[in-house]
């Protein structure tokens, strides 16, 4: 599976939630994922209370999650 591009996964519009953050085609918030998986939940959980986003959407926003973390150097290590 290919991770999807942040423009392909999350939308921002003052239409959708006042500009909140969301999944593309949908109106869960991105927040609303990193509070589930924050709180324990699994990933079939969050899918199953949400069923408007799919499974690569929620895997692509934690490959992008990743590689915005392991891309970012350290700079307390200088």
């Amino acid at each position: 599976m290919r991770a999807m591009t942040k423009d392909q996964l999350i939308q921002c519009s003052k239409d959708v939630l006042g500009g909140t953050p969301v999944f593309a085609g949908t109106r869960v918030p991105v927040q609303t994922f990193i509070d589930y998986l924050e709180a324990g939940d699994r990933l079939d959980d969050f899918l199953d209370d949400f069923p408007t986003v799919s499974r690569a959407q929620a895997l692509s926003a934690l490959e992008l999650a990743k590689k915005a973390l392991l891309e970012t150097p350290d700079e307390s290590a200088a």
